[in-house]
């Protein structure tokens, strides 16, 4: 079971497993399980005074599951009879990453003042152009079309917000970089090898970007992506990074943890830089060789939004040292495809690579055909 650490599991430190030692005590935890409906009627305790492995939150939405007899049972038993079943499905480690980022967003709320509140009230018609609202109001392939470029494959580019968004993001990041420097608050960064860059979602710009990712670029991908959208994203991940000679060196080609991916430039400076597309691959194909037919050459420029699978390999193509820039990405998750994506026997028909393999397979099988027609008609002359 993931825990993405947003208050959802949290508590003090880890305690030790009990060890078992009886064979009553043995069997009591081998049926331990919780009843398959809830009991709605039942009101829950609140468990936030005792120092516990797991939230009070989870907690009291568990109990509503627990079996009569447990039910009835004193704070304490119901809260070892959850944290055992709990355990079961979430590691230690992960309750304690959960905790760490729960008492680090915590931090952020309670200390960080932000500057641009206009972000954090995010007014589609301050911020967005209203050839873009028009377009999604209409919500057809037609008026997407109309706004929209395909200049490859997968590969769709459009203008989406006002300058003014632009301006007041940067001077947000800005800002929030200046306090963290003031506070030596150690931030997280979008990636392990990343100095500069800043997670929107940790200071309170996820709401902003949910609002933005389900109201104005899931209906966009609905037309344009219909096999990974399902009936919506249930996730995201939004930040921004910073390229250039004195900021972070980009990264090498690679894929991204989403299902489809938003890059926005929001900053830049100078001329050189391009972006590198060189073919989707499902998972069991990330790291096969790239095709010259796959590969595709995009000038990125300020204010342009490119919308792509996260699957898209991509990755710089800078031809000057001087190319200085900030991009918003924003990752839109969709646990439901991921899932069903394990299930998957067919060939992908968005993946470059079992595309290539179909492809073959047909050739092959039409071969074999034709052979073993000519052999039957070459058996009836003989006769």
């Amino acid at each position: 079971m993931a825990v993405d650490g947003d208050g959802t599991v949290g508590g003090g430190d880890s305690q030790p497993p009990v060890t078992v030692t009886t064979a009553a005590a043995t069997t009591e935890m081998a049926i331990a399980r919780l009843s398959r409906f809830p009991n709605m009627e039942h009101i829950s305790d609140s468990y936030d005074d005792l120092k516990l492995e797991f939230s009070s939150s989870v907690l009291r939405s568990l109990e509503k599951y627990l079996p009569p007899e447990m039910l009835r049972a004193n704070r304490e038993a119901k809260a070892k009879f959850m944290s055992d079943i709990l355990r079961k499905y979430i590691s230690r480690e992960e309750c304690s990453k959960a905790n760490w980022r729960k008492t680090y967003l915590q931090r952020i709320k309670s200390n960080y003042q932000p500057l641009c509140r206009d972000l954090y009230n995010f007014d589609p018609e301050l911020f967005l152009l209203p050839s873009f609202r028009k377009a999604i109001s209409d919500n057809t392939e037609e008026s997407f079309r109309r706004i929209i470029s395909e200049p490859f494959p997968g590969v769709f580019v459009f203008q989406i917000f006002q300058p003014d968004f632009f301006q007041k993001l940067i001077v947000e990041v800005e800002n929030i970089k200046k306090w963290a420097h003031e506070k030596k608050f150690q931030i997280r960064r979008p990636y392990h090898t990343s100095r500069y860059g800043v997670v929107l979602d940790d200071f309170g710009l996820d709401i902003m970007l949910k609002q933005l990712m389900e109201n104005f670029i899931f209906p966009v991908c609905k037309v344009f992506f219909p096999e990974v959208c399902g009936t919506m994203f249930d996730s995201h991940h939004g930040f921004i990074v910073e390229n250039g000679a004195d900021r972070d060196a980009p990264l090498d080609h690679h894929i991204d943890d989403s299902e489809i991916t938003l890059n926005v430039c929001v900053r830049r400076q100078y001329e050189g830089g391009e972006i590198s597309f060189i073919g989707t691959r499902c998972v069991k194909h990330m790291r096969t060789n790239i095709k010259p037919e796959e590969v595709f050459h995009y000038c990125h420029t300020l204010g342009q939004a490119i919308l792509h699978r996260g699957r898209h390999r991509h990755g710089p193509r800078t031809t000057t040292n001087s190319c200085s820039r900030g991009n918003m990405i924003l990752c839109c998750r969709n646990s439901l495809f991921r899932e069903m994506e394990t299930y998957e026997k067919e060939f992908p028909e968005w993946c470059g690579q079992c595309a290539h393999e179909k492809k073959e397979k047909e050739s092959q099988s039409l071969a074999a055909k034709r052979k073993g027609m000519i052999r039957i008609e070459g058996g009836g002359k003989a006769r």
